[in-house]
């Protein structure tokens, strides 16, 4: 371990080390899933003996109930953290916050691991999670007029409900958080392995109030006219299918396919979707991806009435690797009303998903995520 710290050292390990960035997510969480550890940058063995050293020096203990295992801070590491810096911890381990008077309900448990599976996922993504790395948005008081997010910047439910007492509109909304970039607003689901039950009139004031609030009140320089957009992630694709109405139409996909958003992405909670979400975050690298798709493709054709990217011939063809449930879905419905023939280009971790969702009309053409992600990591996107 790089740096020793607890009883007798007045310093909490840096944030560049895995124990310091342990110690952060789990008092950002309140409880971190054990199995998440994995997706934390760093080596197995070095993280498995940092661990151990962190539940030696009385920082961080196992909390094991109803299946489900997890990390929490003990009370020397919470008095430890917010020694060294409280305007980054208090709000999350003093008082009555969620995150500092935890519960051993299974269900309160499961929703601050979901929590914490989507900070990882932005923070593997290379978006902006810690409070010191963005601008506060969500405070009660409005940020400066000349405020700007330069970069994608995540904000958990939490800090959107320090906002004020607007946030009682948003009680009972099944999001644990926003994202912002460069002019996007992605509203963050995450329904983990079972199926997501929308709470439809919580959801739509979480729209309203992120329009009159954020758009309007908030940052108008930059998101005046935002087009608000979701994402939902999941454990696995193999919840893609019921969100998106694949075989019958009913309340349970009315929310994903018309709930006014732009557009409503579906990513696995792991390093592919962590991937996709780097390109949702990059639209300069979505583009140059789409370019080399394209490439032997004809240009979209304006007027078609298929929703599509390019054309192979006569059929159009829909570049889908980002799980556009809508758009999935309004290209597969209108290749069997009109009946016509189409491809849809998705990840070869994704093909299975859209072969069950799509119908005989559509081809599933698999793009190799490995090579994807090489040209991601040289720089070629």
């Amino acid at each position: 371990m790089e740096k020793k710290f607890g009883k007798g050292n007045k310093g909490n390990p840096p944030l560049d080390t895995f124990p310091g960035l342990l110690l952060t997510l789990t008092a950002l969480s309140g409880e971190f899933p054990t199995d998440l550890l994995r997706r934390l940058p760093g080596a197995g063995s070095y993280k498995d003996f940092a661990l151990k050293q962190l539940k030696r020096e009385n920082l961080l203990r196992t909390y094991y109930r109803d299946g489900v295992r997890g990390l929490r801070l003990t009370f020397p590491a919470k008095k430890l953290l917010l020694a060294s810096h409280p305007d980054w911890f208090c709000a999350y381990l003093s008082g009555a916050a969620e995150t500092n008077r935890l519960k051993s309900e299974v269900t309160r448990r499961l929703r601050l691991h979901r929590m914490a599976e989507v900070q990882v996922s932005m923070l593997n993504a290379g978006v902006a999670v810690f409070s010191w790395e963005k601008p506060a948005v969500f405070r009660p008081v409005p940020p400066p007029p000349d405020t700007w997010i330069s970069r994608p910047a995540y904000f958990s439910s939490r800090e959107v409900k320090e906002i004020g007492p607007q946030r009682n509109m948003i009680r009972g909304s099944r999001a644990v958080g926003i994202l912002l970039g460069d002019g996007d607003i992605f509203i963050v689901y995450n329904t983990g392995a079972s199926e997501m039950k929308w709470e439809f009139r919580a959801e739509l004031r979480m729209k309203t109030l992120l329009k009159t609030d954020l758009c309007h009140a908030r940052l108008p320089s930059q998101f005046m006219n935002a087009q608000q957009n979701a994402i939902v992630f999941a454990s696995d694709m193999g919840q893609m299918e019921a969100l998106i109405g694949a075989h019958n139409q009913g309340d349970h996909d009315y929310f994903v396919l018309d709930g006014d958003f732009g557009h409503f992405y579906y990513l696995t909670s792991d390093y592919q979707g962590e991937v996709v979400l780097q390109l949702l975050c990059d639209p300069d690298k979505k583009a140059a991806l789409d370019s080399i798709l394209a490439e032997g493709l004809s240009p979209p054709q304006p007027g078609l009435v298929v929703e599509h990217d390019a054309m192979d011939g006569d059929d159009p063809v829909l570049f889908a690797y980002t799980c556009d449930m809508p758009r999935i879905k309004r290209f597969n419905n209108a290749l069997h009303i009109h009946g016509k023939k189409g491809t849809l280009y998705c990840f070869d971790f994704q093909e299975e998903a859209m072969r069950r969702i799509c119908g005989p009309n559509v081809e599933i053409q698999g793009l190799d995520f490995t090579k994807v992600k090489a040209l991601l990591d040289d720089g070629t996107l």
